[in-house]
């Protein structure tokens, strides 16, 4: 049996273009954060189970809450924002057959404005998204990790990934997860100044732009590469607003 989970919030337009994707699957279950939209209703109408439970900015943790709430032997973790191509659903529904043990990664293409990423930050990108029970734990409060198992295997097809529609949902996503991202640095105790707030990003757009080959993906690959380097602007900006801030220093 194979279930499909996705986390949620507010992701009606998203949940519309997803779940049809989906039906391939034994189950669908939607770990809901108390969304104000139509995504429950949306959900159930494709016959997902829908948990509510506040995410709370911990991701890993909704995660992993929800694998304790599968009955199934497979799980597919699959977010709003992702596009399950059909060869991509055959050659899951093989390896399902095959019940071979093991965790799967899915390549994963990404789209901004309408176009393939194909170099930069998200080029060549593959992410650990199919596991046969037992299930191994997520790690991670923002940019979760599925942890690896004894054997790991790759998928040819690919998963589409539509993160950012506009600009302002680029600029409203990269705010919300520097915060979870400068919070948890914190609390691993990791220190920051100024000089790695100047560098950082600086380094960061050198490292996706040239070294990845971002400026492959003309114009649009530049803007990207300048997003993900304000990101870690951000989140050094922040993590140093933190630590000057905290009672302990």
């Amino acid at each position: 049996m194979l279930e499909v989970i996705l986390l949620c919030k507010n992701e009606s337009t998203n949940l519309i273009k997803c779940l049809p994707h989906l039906q391939f699957a034994d189950s669908i279950l939607v770990i809901d954060d108390y969304s104000t939209d139509e995504s429950v209703k949306i959900a159930k109408s494709f016959k997902a189970t829908v948990i509510q439970r506040h995410l709370a900015g911990d991701f890993a943790k909704a995660r992993n809450f929800a694998l304790k709430h599968t009955k199934a032997n497979w799980v597919l973790f699959i977010d709003a924002d992702e596009i399950v191509t059909p060869k991509l659903a055959t050659e899951i529904q093989n390896i399902v057959s095959k019940n071979q043990d093991g965790g799967y990664y899915l390549p994963r293409l990404d789209f901004f404005q309408n176009q393939p990423q194909k170099h930069g930050d998200t080029g060549g990108f593959k992410v650990l998204r199919l596991q046969k029970k037992p299930f191994t734990p997520w790690e991670g409060m923002v940019h979760e990790i599925w942890t690896e198992k004894a054997k790991n295997y790759s998928l040819k097809n690919y998963l589409f990934h539509y993160p950012h529609p506009t600009i302002y949902s680029f600029l409203h996503s990269l705010n919300n997860y520097s915060n979870i991202r400068a919070a948890e640095l914190y609390t691993q105790k990791q220190p920051t100044g100024l000089l790695e707030i100047i560098f950082y990003p600086i380094f960061k757009f050198v490292h996706l732009y040239v070294f990845k080959l971002g400026f492959l993906d003309g114009t649009v690959g530049f803007i990207h590469a300048m997003m993900m380097s304000f990101y870690s602007f951000l989140v050094r900006g922040k993590l140093f607003l933190i630590w000057r801030d905290s009672p302990h220093i």
